[in-house]
């Protein structure tokens, strides 16, 4: 995300601690919580972000930015257009019109010879629905069923990746267990959720790993639990050129972002597991102290 905040702070800072576990990946894929509308740059509650956010995420190691979440149409159609203009390729969940709409969602990349699907929705935007918007992706579940139709047909590998469930509840919903049930029997290899801003439990669902919420990267969010995310790293095993691909249990990297003053003079996301007893590092020892009370309180009732 990019809150007023953070417009005072250099982009390039936010994931550098986060680059050695980005480029040890293949693939990497992020949510894009924002606009790139142009100026006046501002935050909540109609987030645009400056340019250079976007290119410094992609120099950070993201790959592929995810659009369908709820701020996408923060300033409409226009910034809609715009964002997708100034992001560049590739990217999933959102579309100018029909055409690009269903390039990019399903959005199907090939990594180390395998194909592998990314479908992104949403379950609404903060503008509504009712009106003739460019098409993003939605927990429609018609819409849905045909996206990961077109995925399993077209992959070797499907990954859903809805934004959905109930902000900073760090169990997940009903809603959220039906929709991943459905999401398994529409032939998902894994489901990894974004939105509630907090990190939620983990289950299998006939074998298929879910992760219901991944939390914040980066925002500059301060309530309870909203700076510890998940970065999630799915390996994938492909036994022959020819063969099924499946996944490895899903690998969890829990992570902390610092806000200024904290840990350094601006933003800065680490990784809890790299960071801890490392209290001496912290300009304010007592933010030290708050990454690893929340991180015990998460794993504690979350059971991961």
């Amino acid at each position: 995300m990019m809150h007023t905040r953070q417009l005072s702070y250099d982009s390039r800072d936010f994931l550098k601690e986060l680059e050695p576990l980005l480029s040890g990946a293949d693939l990497v894929v992020g949510g894009a919580e924002f606009t790139l509308a142009g100026p006046p740059y501002m935050g909540y509650p109609r987030f645009s972000a400056p340019d250079s956010y976007a290119v410094n995420l992609r120099e950070s190691g993201v790959d592929v930015l995810m659009l369908a979440n709820n701020h996408i149409l923060d300033h409409g159609p226009g910034g809609l257009s715009r964002t997708i203009a100034k992001i560049g390729e590739p990217w999933c969940g959102a579309g100018e019109d029909s055409l690009s709409f269903e390039r990019h969602n399903p959005l199907v990349v090939r990594v180390r010879g395998i194909r592998l699907a990314l479908v992104n929705f949403t379950y609404g935007t903060n503008l509504g629905s009712d009106r003739p918007w460019p098409k993003v992706a939605r927990m429609d579940r018609k819409e849905v069923a045909l996206q990961m139709q077109r995925a399993c047909s077209a992959a070797d590998f499907t990954v859903a990746l809805p934004h959905w469930g109930v902000e900073y509840e760090l169990i997940h919903s009903s809603s959220q267990e039906d929709w991943a049930a459905f999401l398994v029997d529409q032939g998902a290899g894994a489901v990894v959720g974004a939105h509630p801003h907090v990190v939620q439990d983990t289950v299998h669902i006939s074998g298929v790993p879910v992760i219901y919420s991944m939390g914040n990267a980066v925002s500059n969010m301060s309530a309870p639990n909203t700076r510890l995310a998940l970065s999630v790293e799915l390996p994938l095993v492909q036994e022959n050129p020819s063969g099924k691909v499946r996944p490895l249990e899903p690998v969890l990297h829990f992570l902390w972002c610092t806000l200024p003053g904290k840990l350094k003079d601006g933003y800065a996301t680490v990784e809890v597991a790299r960071f801890l007893g490392r209290r001496d590092l912290w300009k304010d020892p007592a933010d030290y102290d708050n990454m690893v009370a929340t991180y015990k309180r998460v794993l504690s009732v979350t059971g991961i």
